[in-house]
């Protein structure tokens, strides 16, 4: 079985200013790396951290089109490593607003990957519409959100607080 997944969603804004959202770390911190935030601009060829923890590892930058990265899959103890790849796509609508989708794939065919994919998917999902509202709207959905961003630890495993 191949586990990936992709999302999408619509941002009712020009391309260069949804795609300015995602490579620009102070704009990316307001809605999505909100604790620990970004270390710098996506740029082709570096590696920026999230987060301040996961490092991202930019392969791809194409303006106002295209970010392909990679960084670390979730693995459990004693099994090795791996990354998995990200790509966002960018569409501009006639509209005026922008197609984001928003692609990951590359996890182990195992019960960690599984776990991991749809939680990513989850989180990507979570993604787009706190930018949807970020860039739209200039409100932080993410701020209160998640009960450990809360305590200012960044949002991993989904925890029972029932």
């Amino acid at each position: 079985m191949t586990l990936e997944f992709r999302v999408n969603g619509r941002i009712g804004r020009p391309v260069a200013e949804v795609f300015d959202a995602v490579v620009n770390p102070k704009k990316l911190s307001g809605y999505f790396t909100t604790i620990g935030g970004a270390s710098a601009p996506l740029v082709q060829g570096t590696t920026v951290t999230w987060w301040g923890m996961a490092p991202v590892i930019v392969d791809t930058v194409e303006e106002n089109a295209l970010i392909v990265f990679r960084w670390d899959a979730m693995v459990e103890e004693g099994e090795a490593p791996y990354k998995t790849r990200v790509e966002m796509r960018f569409k501009p609508l006639d509209d005026g607003g922008t197609m984001v989708t928003i692609a990951e794939t590359g996890w182990r065919d195992n019960d960690r990957g599984q776990k991991s994919s749809y939680m990513n998917c989850e989180g990507w999902s979570q993604m787009l519409a706190c930018m949807k509202a970020y860039v739209e709207y200039g409100i932080n959905l993410r701020e209160g959100y998640y009960p450990s961003e809360l305590k200012g630890v960044v949002a991993s495993e989904q925890q029972d607080f029932t």
